[in-house]
C-alpha cells in the first residue's frame, strides 16, 4: 500500500489497482495559480520494475523487458478506460470490456489453496506475471462490490482514479473541494452566460 492510497483510505484489497491506475497523471488544471504537472511513473522498464518492487510485486532482480513494459501499459490503459464509466455502464460497454479482456489474457491466474483457504495466484513465474495481483484485485473487487467504488474523476481536467467512500456511492469527483467546485463554478457561469 502506498502513501497515496493510505492518504485517501483506499482499502488494502484495491490499493495496488488504485496505485497502478494512477501511475498516469493527466491532470491539467491550475490550483492557486500553479499549473499541475502531468506525469507518467512508468516511462521505462526500469521504472516499472522499481514500482513493482516498492509494492512487493517483484524481486529486486526482476528484469522487465521493453515488450513487458508495453504489455503493462496496455493493461493500465484498459483498466483506466474501464474505470472511466459509471459502474452500471462498465459491464455494458462492449469496447471497454473487450479491451480489458484482451489485456487480462496476458496475466493468467489460477486458484490455489493455502493455510488461509483459496486464493488467486499467478499462473506463470516471469517478471511481468508479478502484476497479476492487480488482476486479482479487479476480480475480487468485482465479486465483493468494492470495484464499483473505484471510479475516475468526472472532471475532464483531472481523470484521477479515486475510491468513493460516500454511503450512497454517488461521488463524481476525486475531491469535491477542488474538482467538484471547479465543475460547479464552470456550470454556473455557463448558465449565467446562456441566461443573459
Amino acid at each position: 500500500m502506498s502513501r497515496e492510497s493510505r492518504k485517501f483510505n483506499v482499502p488494502d484489497e484495491l490499493a495496488n489497482l488504485y496505485d497502478f491506475a494512477n501511475t498516469l497523471d493527466v491532470r491539467r488544471f491550475t490550483h492557486h495559480g500553479v499549473p499541475h504537472p502531468q506525469g507518467d511513473d512508468l516511462t521505462s522498464a526500469k521504472e516499472l520494475a522499481a514500482w513493482m518492487s516498492q509494492r512487493g510485486l517483484a524481486a529486486n532482480s526482476a528484469k522487465i523487458a521493453p515488450a513487458m513494459l508495453a504489455t503493462a501499459l496496455e493493461l493500465r490503459t484498459s483498466v483506466r478506460d474501464y474505470l472511466q464509466y459509471d459502474p452500471h455502464e462498465r459491464r455494458r460497454n462492449k469496447e471497454a470490456v473487450r479491451a480489458l479482456n484482451k489485456a487480462l489474457t496476458l496475466f493468467p491466474l489460477v486458484v490455489a489453496a493455502d493455510e488461509g483457504g483459496m486464493m488467486l495466484r499467478t499462473a506463470r513465474e516471469d517478471a511481468l506475471a508479478r502484476l497479476s495481483p492487480i488482476v486479482a484485485e479487479l476480480y475480487d473487487g468485482s465479486r465483493n462490490g468494492t470495484l464499483d467504488r473505484l471510479k475516475m474523476c468526472a472532471s475532464e481536467e483531472c481523470r484521477r482514479v479515486f475510491f468513493d467512500r460516500s454511503k450512497p456511492s454517488t461521488r463524481r469527483w476525486c475531491m469535491s473541494s477542488l474538482c467538484g467546485n471547479r465543475m460547479k463554478t464552470r456550470s454556473y457561469r455557463e448558465r449565467q452566460r446562456n441566461a443573459g
